[in-house]
Formats: structure tokens, C-alpha cells, sequence
């Protein structure tokens, strides 16, 4: 039995990740931690009521050290890095769901995120976790950088025409969508029911985030530099990604090869699903999977994948990094 201590419970990625932890047959919860909630964690996530008995508390490492083994952490940005060399250096293992372990240089980070790296040592020997890529790298690492919801969707996507050369790795558009949860639960103009129900939006263009991170993992997965242009988008619903991506072929290609290419990329990986039809968000809803097609369109390349931004773009491949670090089958508490 692993014992495990979820950092900032309070948002939909700790609830998710309870949900999920809660039927995992090897782990125990042992703590939930906010510095600015109190009181039990099922006032704070109603549908927790009755299936988790344990109060939101404000733990040093010290005290981490002694309830668990592992640690997720659900901190926004800048707030990871000041406490996980902490976790670590008891001897805590980490899987970290914000992204300052994400890039691998950190005048990069400073440049995208807008703050100096205080943990710029940790950063090129950080695994990665994205299991369909990096599976071989996982097991026993101390720190996990968890991926991001639009980089998971554009990465799985991409990564098996890049690594087959089908594709050129210049010019890449994606055309991606969220769900407003991909916001988080902290309240925001944009995101308030009044601005975004009925409403359908475009944002951080040209300078989202997520842009370094998606091309920094395809360079390293496809040994070729690769540039996108990534543009989001906000969609008036809870959750699920949608993205539509254009690329220009390197040779004469069909649908029938490209869906090959992906499905023997991905053999073996239990949470990708490679589709004929185009898949929707309700197929993945509630779900660890990513389920991806392509078709050709005038001599383009058109790749499409969708999963749940809060699942396999968050908390359910957090529990497979949990899995393969722990040596638990990847699959478990996972597929139900």
C-alpha cells in the first residue's frame, strides 16, 4: 500500500485525482493540503462526502515525509518550484502537475512564464511524463513533470508522423479548443458563466504557453527541430479538448497510411485509441483516453484528437506516472 498526499486540494485536478486515487486497489490517501481552505474535504468537493474522511491542512515537508510516500502537487506555476526541492530532499517522491519541471532551459521558462527558475539544477534531468513517449524513463524517478492538457492532445497527436518522417516538422498549425475547466477553479472574467456560456473565443494567440513545451517534446521525440503556431481556444462547455492540426505532408500520403503510421506508433499503449471516424469529446469524456484520426485534405495533412482535459490531460496520466513510478500496472484504477 502506497501512501499518498495530494499538494492544493482544492481545484478540479486534486478532485479528479481523488476520484481516481480512491479506487486505486494500492494506495492509501493520507493528506490533502491548501494554505487558504480549512475544514473537511467534503465541504470544500461536495461529491466527496462519505468517501474520503480527511480535513484540508496546511503541511510542512516534514510532516509530508511522515504521512506519505508520494506527493502530487496541484500548485499553479512559480508556487511548484518553491516547495518541491523541499518534498524531494526528504526523500518524497513527486509528481508535479504544474509546469515548472516541464522545460528543460530555464531562460526559456523565464521568457514564457515571466519568472526566473529557482530550480534550474532539476530542470534537464526532469523526466517528462507523458507514459505513450517516455514510458522507459519513468520508473523510480523521484520528480515527474506532468504534462499539460494542450500539449498531451498536439503531442500524441503529432509525434507519430514526425518520428515517421510523413510529415514536415516546419509550419505545423494547431487549432486547438478547451472546455472552460482547463481554466481552472480560481474565478476569472473570461470564464464566469455570463462571458463564457454562448460565447466561443480565441486567446493568448501567438503566445500561449504551451507553445515551448509542444515543441520542445516533439524536437526530443522526433530528433528533428520542430515549430508550431498553437492557437486556443475557449469553448462554452466543462471539459474536453479538441484540437484540429495542419501539416504539410514530406511525401505522397493517404488516410489509410497515416492511420497505420499511428496505430503501429501506438501499439501496446492501452489510453490512445486510433479512430476511422472523427472522434468527438464525448467519447473521452471521463476517460483516460486519447483517440486520434487523420484524414488528407488538397495535399494537407489533417490530424484530430481529443481527450478530457482533466483526465488524460491532467490527473489520469498523473495516476499512470504514479503507476510506472511505483511499478503498479499502468492501467490500474484507470480503465473502469
Amino acid at each position: 500500500m502506497t501512501r499518498v498526499a495530494i499538494l492544493g486540494g482544492t481545484g478540479y485536478t486534486a478532485l479528479e485525482l481523488i476520484r481516481i486515487l480512491l479506487r486505486h486497489p494500492d494506495v492509501q490517501i493520507t493528506a490533502v493540503t491548501s494554505r487558504s481552505e480549512t475544514g473537511h474535504i467534503g465541504v470544500v468537493h461536495p461529491s466527496l462526502l462519505g468517501r474520503l474522511d480527511l480535513k484540508l491542512e496546511n503541511l510542512s515537508p516534514a510532516q509530508l515525509r511522515d504521512r506519505a510516500d508520494v506527493v502530487f502537487g496541484c500548485l499553479p506555476h512559480v508556487a511548484s518550484m518553491e516547495v518541491v526541492p523541499q518534498l524531494l530532499d526528504v526523500g518524497l517522491k513527486v509528481i508535479d502537475l504544474s509546469a515548472d519541471y516541464r522545460l528543460n532551459d530555464a531562460a526559456v521558462y523565464e521568457q514564457w512564464y515571466g519568472h526566473a527558475h529557482t530550480d534550474t539544477g532539476r530542470l534537464q534531468s526532469t523526466v517528462y511524463g507523458l507514459p505513450e513517449l517516455f514510458a522507459d524513463r519513468i520508473p523510480g524517478q523521484q520528480l515527474i513533470a506532468n504534462p499539460g492538457c494542450y500539449t498531451s492532445t498536439s503531442i500524441l497527436a503529432l509525434a507519430p508522423l514526425l518520428a515517421g518522417r510523413l510529415i514536415e516538422p516546419i509550419g505545423i498549425i494547431i487549432d486547438a479548443k478547451s472546455g472552460v475547466s482547463g481554466a481552472g477553479r480560481t474565478p476569472k472574467l473570461n470564464t464566469l458563466f455570463a462571458e463564457a456560456n454562448e460565447n466561443f473565443t480565441a486567446y493568448s494567440v501567438g503566445n500561449h504557453r504551451h507553445t515551448p513545451e509542444i515543441e520542445q517534446v516533439l524536437t526530443t521525440a522526433s530528433g528533428q527541430k520542430v515549430e508550431v503556431i498553437f492557437t486556443p481556444h475557449l469553448v462554452p462547455m466543462d471539459r474536453g479538448i479538441f484540437a484540429t492540426i495542419y501539416a504539410t505532408p514530406t511525401k505522397v500520403v493517404d488516410q489509410k497510411s497515416l492511420l497505420e503510421q499511428i496505430r503501429s506508433f501506438y501499439a501496446g499503449k492501452p489510453f490512445v485509441r486510433v479512430t476511422d471516424q472523427i472522434p468527438t469529446t464525448k467519447a473521452v469524456s471521463g476517460t483516460n483516453y486519447c483517440d486520434i484520426t487523420a484524414r488528407v485534405v488538397r495535399g494537407k495533412v489533417v490530424v484530430m484528437a481529443v481527450l478530457d482535459n482533466l483526465i488524460k490531460g491532467a490527473s489520469g496520466v498523473a495516476v499512470q506516472n504514479f503507476n510506472l513510478v511505483c511499478g503498479y500496472p499502468e492501467e490500474t484504477a484507470l480503465i473502469c
